[in-house]
C-alpha cells in the first residue's frame, strides 16, 4: 500500500489557493510606511513567493484605512450539527474582545475589477456552501453499519491517498473530494477489506477527473496498488460507486472553506502553511466527521494564528466566517487532541512527512500551541 509512482507529463501549476474564484492580495507599503492599495500581487502558495498582507490587527492603526463600518448584529450559528439550523444573535458591543470591538476590512474590496475574484455574488457561493455542507457530509457514526472495516483502516486508507495525492502533484481539492467520495460511498455500502484500497483509488481516479486538467492513468493507479486490481477492477468500481452516490460529486469541502477563511484572517505564508497542515491531518481522523467542514476550516485558522502571535479572531473572521471564537475554541481543542493521538502513531506519517519539507515551511516541526 505504500508504493507509489512521481506522475509523468506536464505538472499542474494552478495555484492552490486560487480554485474557487478568489485570492488575497498584498498591500505593497511604499515610502514612510504609507499602504499603497494601487501595488497587487497574486497570493499563491509556493516555496518561492513570501506573502506579506496587511494585519487589521497590528497595533498600529495608522497604517489601515480609517473607513469604519456599522457594527450591524451577526447571526452565528451554533455548533451542534444537529442545531445548525439554530442561530444565535451576539450583540458585538455586549464585550470587549477585539473579535466585536475591532475594525472590519472588505477584504474582496480590492479585487473588485478582477473578475476572476466573482466579487459581485463570492459572498453567495459560500452562503449556499454553508446550506450545502450538512447535506454533502457524512453521518459520523457510519462505520457502526461496517462489518468487515473499521476506523482505523480508513485512517491508514488516508494516510497512503495523501502520500499518492503529493506523489501525482494534484490539487488540494482532489485529495479532500476523494476523502469526501470515500466516506459517502462507505456510509452506503458494504465493503470487504481486500477492497477497501480498491475503494480509495477508485475515489481517487473520480476526484481527479473532477479537478485536474490531467488526471492520472490507469496503468499508474494499477501500479501504486502494486497490481493488486485489473483496469476492468477499477472501472466496474467506479461506475458502482458513482451510482451509489448518484453522480452527485460536487460538494464544499473544507479546503474551499479555508481559502476564504484564509483571506479574511489576513494570512501570511506561515499562517498558511500552519493552518493547511492543521487542515489536512484532520482527513485522517474519523472522529472528526463530528464538525462540519467550515468549523474544521475555521478551528485551523484560529490555532494558526495563535501559533504565530496573532489574535485568536478577528473581526472579519467574525463577519466573512460567520463564527465567534467562542464557537470554534471547542473544535480547536478536538483537533488538537485527535493530532496528538495520530503523532504516536507510526502507521500515520504522511502528513507529517509532506508538511517536514522546506517547500512547505517545516511547519510539522514547529510546536503547536495548544493553551486553550
Amino acid at each position: 500500500m505504500r508504493t507509489v509512482i512521481e506522475r509523468s507529463g506536464k505538472g499542474n501549476t494552478r495555484g492552490a489557493f486560487r480554485d474557487v474564484t478568489n485570492s488575497t492580495h498584498n498591500l505593497a507599503t511604499g515610502k514612510n510606511g504609507v499602504v499603497n492599495v494601487n501595488k497587487r500581487k497574486v497570493f499563491t502558495v509556493s516555496e518561492n513567493s513570501a506573502v506579506l498582507p496587511a494585519r487589521e490587527d497590528d497595533e498600529n492603526r495608522s497604517l489601515l484605512p480609517t473607513r469604519q463600518q456599522p457594527a450591524p448584529e451577526v447571526t452565528i450559528p451554533k455548533l451542534s450539527r444537529l442545531q445548525d439550523n439554530v442561530n444565535c444573535v451576539v450583540q458585538p458591543n455586549r464585550s470587549n474582545s477585539y473579535q466585536y470591538s475591532g475594525h472590519v476590512d472588505d477584504i474582496d474590496e480590492r479585487d473588485a475589477d478582477d473578475p476572476l475574484c466573482a466579487t459581485h455574488y463570492v459572498q453567495d457561493m459560500y452562503q449556499h456552501f454553508r446550506l450545502k455542507e450538512a447535506v454533502t457530509s457524512v453521518r459520523p457514526i457510519y462505520m457502526e453499519t461496517q462489518t468487515h472495516i473499521n476506523e482505523r483502516m480508513r485512517s491508514i486508507l488516508v494516510d497512503w491517498l495523501v502520500e499518492v495525492h503529493q506523489k501525482f502533484k494534484m490539487v488540494p481539492e482532489t485529495l479532500y473530494l476523494t476523502i469526501n467520495v470515500i466516506d459517502r460511498y462507505l456510509e452506503k455500502s458494504q465493503v470487504s477489506r481486500p477492497r477497501l484500497q480498491l475503494v480509495g483509488v477508485t475515489a481517487l481516479l473520480i476526484a481527479a477527473k473532477y479537478e485536474e486538467i490531467y488526471p492520472p492513468q490507469l496503468h499508474d493507479l494499477l501500479y501504486i496498488c502494486a497490481n493488486a486490481y485489473s483496469k476492468t477492477d477499477i472501472l466496474k468500481m467506479e461506475e458502482i460507486m458513482l451510482k451509489a452516490l448518484n453522480y452527485q460529486i460536487t460538494i464544499p469541502s473544507a479546503h474551499a472553506f479555508l481559502v476564504r477563511y484564509l483571506k479574511a484572517a489576513h494570512a501570511d505564508k506561515r499562517i498558511v502553511q500552519l493552518s493547511s497542515y492543521l487542515l489536512d491531518g484532520t482527513l485522517q481522523s474519523y472522529n472528526l466527521l463530528h464538525y462540519l467542514p467550515s468549523q474544521l476550516a475555521a478551528a485551523a485558522v484560529l490555532i494558526a494564528r495563535r501559533c504565530v502571535g496573532r489574535n485568536s479572531w478577528s473581526p472579519t473572521l467574525l463577519r466573512y466566517a460567520h463564527y465567534c471564537e467562542e464557537d470554534i475554541l471547542p473544535v480547536a481543542k478536538a483537533v488538537l487532541a485527535e493530532k496528538s493521538c495520530a503523532s504516536n502513531k507510526e502507521l500515520l506519517l504522511a502528513v507529517n512527512k509532506k508538511y517536514s519539507s522546506s517547500r512547505f515551511g517545516e511547519v510539522a516541526k514547529m510546536e503547536i500551541s495548544s493553551d486553550f
